[in-house]
């Protein structure tokens, strides 16, 4: 029998507690409930208000993965849905995900968490860049320390602040808050900083995905400011092979080329310790005009 859950008021259906979701560590989908139960707090604001696509992962990161950005069929209709019109269907909705309840029915489903950079509010207009640095074996993330605080440098130098977390995958993701801008906008100026990037330091950067030239290099994705793109939300647990977590570093961590890899465990004590590393993309106060 599925057990019933009350979460803040809400009645939940919560399903095989007992299953091994992450085998390499014996993490179980319950772990997995409770993880984002109690990341909730610094978790939330980071999706707030906008539409959210599921990488859904149901039987573990060996099994099927299934990318979604229409509402899972059987969503309640207390989880609360946007319109996001889309070319192929210009009525299509997607989840946004406001509080405690629809953050553990969305765990529930098992899944990794993307959004776009814009808000429901305003679509196609940017209030945070993000850069995805990636790197081609036999570079890994240490290399991508480097290009990130390469990035750091330059973007302090335009005056805008940047806030790194790991990708839970091979990589790191910089992420700046912004005064809303265009999307269009905000994915040149990042292209161009990229581009920089290249040149100078050819030894290690490159701007654009070119397979012959990906070995010992990081790929800088500036393609995720699109506005028909999506990044991995910070705090979401991602499908590999253990439970990895998108989480926030201190930049001392990067100059160091420590905790590069955290996991679900990792977070609650990271959390009671630093807060939320990235509270500033958050506050509006912070965010600083393109040049």
């Amino acid at each position: 029998m599925t057990p019933i859950t009350e979460v803040a008021g809400r009645r939940l259906a919560l399903s095989n507690l007992e299953k091994v979701i992450h085998p390499a560590t014996g993490t179980t989908k319950g772990e997995i409930l409770h993880y984002y139960a109690t990341t909730a707090q610094a978790l939330l604001p980071h999706v707030h208000d906008r539409p959210v696509s599921f990488l859904r992962y149901p039987d573990g990161p060996e099994g099927q993965l299934f990318f979604t950005k229409n509402p899972p069929p059987g969503t309640p209709s207390w989880v609360t849905t946007a319109p996001v019109p889309r070319s192929e269907d210009p009525r299509a909705r997607q989840v946004v995900i406001t509080d405690l309840p629809s953050l553990v029915w969305a765990a529930n489903l098992v899944v990794e968490l993307h959004v776009p950079q814009w808000t429901v509010a305003a679509p196609a207009v940017a209030d945070r860049m993000v850069f995805d640095l990636d790197p081609g074996a036999p570079a890994s993330v240490e290399e991508c320390c480097e290009v990130a605080l390469w990035l750091r440098e330059r973007l302090a130098a335009d005056g805008l602040d940047a806030y790194a977390k790991t990708s839970g995958s091979k990589g790191l993701h910089i992420l700046v808050p912004l005064v809303p801008t265009p999307s269009a906008q905000v994915s040149a100026y990042a292209k161009e900083l990229a581009q920089e990037g290249e040149s100078v330091l050819p030894h290690l950067v490159l701007h654009r995905m070119n397979r012959k030239l990906r070995p010992g290099k990081v790929f800088v994705d500036h393609s995720q400011n699109a506005a028909a793109k999506t990044t991995a939300a910070p705090y979401t647990l991602r499908a590999r092979a253990e439970p990895t977590v998108s989480a926030p570093l201190t930049w001392e961590e990067v100059e160091a080329r420590r905790n590069l890899v955290l996991r679900l465990a990792d977070i609650a004590p990271r959390l009671d310790r630093y807060g939320d590393l990235m509270g500033p993309l958050t506050d509006p106060d912070r965010a600083r005009p393109l040049p």
